[in-house]
């Protein structure tokens, strides 16, 4: 089913989020069809007939192209490992959902009951339909990455200093692989255990990683991949004086 047309309340919250987002609110003359965002801005779990998921989609696809010409552009300078090691951070679920949380997006998505009241997937939640988004963007402008540049530009930008000030990009696993290597060539070894079960809880997985034996650092999150970025985070600041 196509996503019908939103009603004026919608509607109207939609054109403000065009304003936050820089992006030229709708006119009478030439305005911006809204209902790609509110298409986008529709969870599956809400049930409707229409959702983000189709956005979600063609969103993934324009989020790495506009990324790639924003490097281009305003880091010439950087080889193409980096370039591709800082678009991976950019893009990533991560960063949507922060930068969807620093837009309030929650008021805006439509979602079931069961899902909004999921912490855990609320993240999730987010990265899905602030990608679906950028898709509404390109959708309703006829394939233009003009609104998306307009929107993703400025925190991109910020958010490249910081990351590009870490010798990791916040990848602390893949650093601690690459300074095991240039050691001796053992891997780094996680030992991770659910230690609670409530969904959310920053300290429900414990991780404890090692080298060659050797106890180097431990951490917690709600989930195993983080809770390991977290020991691996651990294990070099112990092992080197710079920060991570």
């Amino acid at each position: 089913m196509v996503c019908p047309q939103p009603d004026a309340d919608r509607s109207r919250s939609l054109a403000q989020l065009l304003q936050r987002l820089g992006v030229a609110a709708p006119s009478e003359e030439g305005a911006i069809d809204l209902r790609p965002l509110h298409e986008a801005l529709t969870h599956t779990s809400a049930g409707l007939a229409w959702n983000h998921e189709r956005l979600e989609f063609l969103g993934d696809a324009v989020l790495r192209l506009a990324c790639a010409d924003f490097l281009e552009e305003r880091l010439p300078h950087l080889a193409m490992g980096q370039r591709s090691a800082l678009r991976a951070q950019l893009v990533s679920d991560r960063w949507l959902a922060d930068h969807a949380a620093s837009l309030d997006l929650d008021a805006l998505i439509l979602q079931g009951p069961q899902a909004s009241g999921d912490l855990a997937g609320r993240r999730t939640v987010r990265a899905e339909c602030c990608e679906a988004l950028v898709g509404a963007l390109y959708e309703a402008s006829g394939g233009s990455l003009q609104p998306v540049r307009s929107w993703l530009d400025a925190p991109w930008w910020s958010d490249s200093a910081a990351l590009l000030a870490d010798p990791s990009l916040h990848n602390w696993k893949s650093a601690l692989q690459e300074w095991s290597q240039r050691q001796d060539g053992r891997l780094p070894t996680y030992c991770t255990e659910e230690r609670e079960r409530t969904h959310g809880s920053q300290r429900r997985f414990h991780s404890a990683v090692t080298v060659a034996g050797e106890a180097l650092g431990e951490g917690w999150g709600p989930s195993r991949r983080l809770a390991e970025q977290a020991a691996a985070r651990s294990a070099l600041q112990r092992l080197s004086p710079e920060p991570h």
